[in-house]
């Protein structure tokens, strides 16, 4: 694909996130998702493999559906209310209809299936613009109906989708795979609290693309898709290993690293609106999370050696790769629990 078509592909899909993003008018706010899908779609197919035509194939069927859903839905609205406002969604039908399509678009279980194979189907670098800057525009229009949409739904969708997705990535060894239901998982917290606290929800969906973006440069760096590829990235990137190891505890939710701080102020509004019971699942289901970046750590501490010395230096970064990027960005991902009592809401 020549740099030409690919500039025009991300300006079209930073294009349909705005639009959606900024829009009050439910036909705008379509408009914005589906340029958005249009875009994403040749970036997937791109490298020709019968796994990205795939991949590409049922993203398209799983965001069409889901936006016409979410058309149905605004049209069955407009009819109830006669506007076409986002801030005005009365009809009880077209709330449990949107917040399933946004859940569909999102990959909340369980309309999750998509997700984890249109990932294994992508680039690295086209699944860290899937789990993170396609998550915008349905985040934004949830957080925009927070206090209309159906909170029953959510939350039950949520909570599945912590449990789906600690259980599906405990048998995984593509890490691609590991990544969409870790993704499931952390949709989850913020899909159950979102009706609770929209505030506490952005700083899911913000401490989740700060933690992921290290993440997943760190295994575009090193070359890495496989569990068994973790245990060889020492030799080759020294100082990365490390660095990758902590971010992926703090991706699951490990104190004191930075990715606890959500997840502990999330629990902590829980039990203060006397939800003890759904802190708890979250809680206990989240373990499982946690467990399977352990064995991903494990995978890459265990090949470390205290005499580096001894090895021959054969690592470097890749022509084309800045370190930068990765300084300017681990230390949010790791760093950032001190703050927390800044960020109460």
């Amino acid at each position: 694909m020549s740099p030409m078509i690919t500039s025009i592909l991300i300006l079209n899909l930073a294009t349909g996130t705005i639009i959606t993003m900024a829009s009050f008018h439910w036909l705008l706010a379509w408009m914005g998702l589906e340029l958005n899908t249009l875009a994403i779609l040749p970036i997937i197919s791109k490298s020709h493999h019968p796994r990205a035509t795939e991949a590409s194939t049922k993203y398209f069927l799983t965001q069409a559906a889901a936006s016409a859903l979410i058309l149905f839905s605004s049209v069955m609205n407009a009819q109830t209310t006669g506007q076409w406002s986002i801030l005005q969604l009365e009809d009880p039908l077209a709330q449990t209809l949107l917040t399933m399509a946004l859940a569909m678009k999102l990959g909340l279980a369980p309309a999750h299936f998509w997700l984890p194979e249109v990932l294994q189907g992508s680039s690295f670098k086209t699944g860290l613009i899937i789990i993170t800057w396609q998550k915008l525009a349905p985040m934004t229009l949830l957080l925009l109906t927070w206090n209309q949409a159906s909170m029953l739904t959510l939350t039950m969708m949520g909570s599945l989708s912590v449990i789906v997705g600690g259980l599906g990535g405990l048998n995984q060894t593509q890490l691609r795979k590991i990544i969409a239901f870790s993704s499931i998982a952390h949709l989850g917290w913020m899909a159950t609290i979102i009706t609770k606290s929209n505030k506490l929800a952005l700083l899911n969906l913000t401490m989740y693309i700060l933690i992921s973006t290290p993440m997943m440069l760190s295994l575009i760096f090193s070359s890495t898709k496989t569990t068994q590829d973790l245990t060889t990235t020492w030799t080759t990137s020294p100082m990365l290993a490390p660095l990758t190891m902590m971010t992926l505890l703090s991706l699951g939710g490990l104190p004191p690293l930075s990715g606890f701080m959500p997840k502990w102020l999330t629990l902590e509004e829980l039990l203060t609106q006397n939800m003890a019971l759904l802190a708890t699942v979250l809680a206990m289901s989240t373990l499982l999370s946690l467990f399977f970046y352990l064995r991903l750590s494990y995978s890459l501490s265990v090949t470390m050696s205290p005499s580096p010395t001894k090895i021959s230096s054969k690592w470097r970064l890749k022509p084309g790769t800045s370190a930068l990027s990765l300084s300017i960005t681990l230390p949010p991902s790791i760093l950032a629990l001190p703050l927390t009592p800044l960020m109460k809401p």
